[in-house]
């Protein structure tokens, strides 16, 4: 690859050396998929319980901590699969672009890991063992999803797994050490959430459909073709605020949840910066719309539930 055309994706990017190397590393748009389902759990748990400050603010970093490390897996191993070169769009670039060397990237994602099991020790202590087993879990499919022998990343179940574990199980966790008893309520109230942070993955997917099919990937985005890829995820746009809408009507959430159909307009503009685009570059923006939805949608639905405590 030529130095001319290794700078202008740069340029192109707008990368920048410094601390931005290590910023773009943890994908910083990608966080959005840790940060919500804590707010969101929490939020839904104090509606009838007592907020533990110190308990929230741990799970907050231990979740975001793991999904940065599960980026760095993935930049990782990726390289060493021959999968990233220094032309790739999403990716941190911080081994192809940037030079750092690759086990730098592997032994931060291990100490983030590191981390992140201290912080559980504290939750476990302040709550239950048992969290320890489902930490563990999400931990290790956190590592398998771009790393072992069958990446999930690389098969149809992607947005399934990065759904239901970092939505459905983080939202879950987040609403038990808060409240140190289960409801069903909770798993209901996190399939829009879910639904939106696998819709996260199908954006990637999509944006990188043509050089995951070169390199022998089935991801569900490969399977469906990009047209109907993006219609399926406008259809889980459509099914998440729908969901919303039945759980306001029903009262499993307050009135004021209303305001997070203000996330509406972002969910349209994806589609829109979608269609009919081709190229990485040119499908990027998308990309990162579609973390700026999920992000909107769950904070104001946060935002709803706290303001009902104080109604």
């Amino acid at each position: 690859m030529s130095t001319a055309n290794h700078t202008s994706i740069k340029q192109a990017l707008n990368e920048k050396s410094g601390f931005q190397i290590w910023w773009r590393l943890l994908r910083p748009h990608t966080l959005t998929a840790s940060f919500v389902p804590v707010f969101i759990g929490t939020m839904f748990a104090t509606l009838e319980h007592t907020l533990h400050i110190g308990l929230f603010i741990a799970m907050l970093v231990a979740s975001m901590l793991i999904q940065a490390a599960t980026n760095m897996f993935n930049e990782y191993y990726d390289f060493k699969r021959g999968l990233d070169n220094d032309q790739s769009v999403g990716i941190g670039g911080t081994i192809v672009r940037d030079g750092v060397k690759p086990k730098t990237v592997l032994n931060l994602a291990l100490i983030f890991f590191g981390i992140s099991i201290l912080l559980g020790i504290y939750i476990c202590i302040s709550s239950s063992w048992w969290i320890a087993v489902i930490g563990s879990v999400c931990m290790l499919f956190g590592y398998l999803y771009t790393g072992g022998p069958l990446p999930i990343a690389y098969t149809p179940l992607g947005e399934i797994f990065s759904g239901f574990l970092m939505g459905t199980v983080i939202i879950c966790i987040s609403y038990y050490i808060q409240a140190m008893e289960f409801s069903a309520s909770v798993i209901w109230v996190s399939l829009p959430i879910a639904i939106f942070i696998g819709g996260i993955m199908m954006s990637n997917n999509i944006r990188d459909l043509d050089g995951d099919k070169e390199n022998g990937r089935k991801t569900l985005a490969i399977l469906l073709g990009r047209k109907k890829a993006i219609v399926f995820l406008a259809i889980m746009f459509t099914l998440s605020f729908v969901l919303t809408a039945v759980y306001i009507f029903t009262g499993l959430l307050p009135l004021w949840s209303i305001i997070s159909f203000i996330s509406v307009i972002l969910a349209i503009d994806v589609i829109k910066k979608f269609r009919g685009k081709t190229k990485p570059l040119e499908m990027l923006p998308a990309m990162v719309a579609t973390g700026k939805t999920n992000t909107i949608y769950g904070l104001l639905l946060g935002i709803s539930l706290l303001i009902s405590n104080f109604g």
